[in-house]
């Protein structure tokens, strides 16, 4: 799941379920990069932005190994430029009950902030416990239905191919240092195959997504993130729009190629 996404509990309630068995959805190691430039800016000291976005997923025979380094300079009202970097690094078995996770930022070469960890599940779809290592060790218990990031991807493909329009996911992807969170997703288009530059996703539908994230005890209307984007049945995503808070940025896909197998 590309990462970067506000419910009262009687809102939630209003959401359908997910489905049981949707059908099956066959994601794709690859590779890809994204421009990013800003949208919008929501506060008066966001002058300008701009960045790239670098996506890798391996297929690791037992398990998915998946890269993703966002780098973005910002340009602030006093005429400074502020350089962020996120790098994210995650191994997640195939079976979605293991996730070992590396997160670190930094702002102006200085680290802000890092986690470290891994991650189990007593069984998919069951409950279990997330071990960190860094900022501190601790335990953060799971709830059942957790969701690691590339289950979590397919779980979104496969609920829209089966006709959810509004459903729930609990996630962990070991982002910060919080522990589980729920992830509130809106399909709001479903596109037939059409003609891109990429061969491989011009024969494959596709499912236009807003997924906003929340913590799971959360009471405020407003998420903590939330991204929109298009989703191939493959997994593979662009025409992303990432929303900071203070700035919104636009993600286009400007490369991509599909990455062998190696099992």
């Amino acid at each position: 799941m590309l990462r970067l996404f506000a419910w009262t509990a009687a809102a939630l309630a209003l959401i359908s379920p997910v489905l049981a068995a949707p059908p099956a959805i066959h994601l794709i190691p690859h590779r890809a990069l994204y421009r990013m430039t800003l949208e919008t800016a929501r506060s008066s000291d966001v002058m300008g932005a701009s960045g790239e976005m670098g996506y890798e997923v391996i297929d690791a025979c037992d398990g998915w190994a998946v890269r993703q380094r966002l780098d973005m300079r910002i340009a602030n009202a006093e005429g400074q430029t502020v350089h962020m970097v996120s790098d994210y690094v995650t191994w997640e078995s195939k079976d979605g009950t293991r996730l070992r996770f590396h997160m670190r930022q930094t702002t102006d070469d200085a680290v802000t902030g890092q986690t470290d960890g891994d991650a189990r599940l007593d069984h998919p779809g069951g409950a279990g416990v997330a071990h960190y290592t860094e900022p501190k060790r601790v335990d953060k218990p799971l709830p059942a239905g957790t969701l690691f990031p590339m289950a979590h991807t397919a779980a979104v493909l496969e609920n829209a191919e089966a006709g959810k329009r509004t459903f729930t996911l609990p996630l962990f992807d070991g982002t910060d240092e919080t522990g589980a969170e729920l992830s509130s997703i809106v399909v709001t288009n479903l596109s037939k195959p059409t003609p891109t530059k990429w061969p491989e996703l011009s024969a494959l539908p596709s499912a236009h997504v807003d997924i906003a994230f929340f913590a799971m005890a959360s009471t405020t209307m407003l998420p903590d993130y939330d991204v929109s984007m298009r989703y191939w049945t493959n997994g593979v995503a662009d025409d992303l729009r990432m929303d900071f808070g203070d700035f919104v940025m636009r993600a286009k896909m400007v490369d991509f190629a599909p990455q062998p197998r190696r099992c």
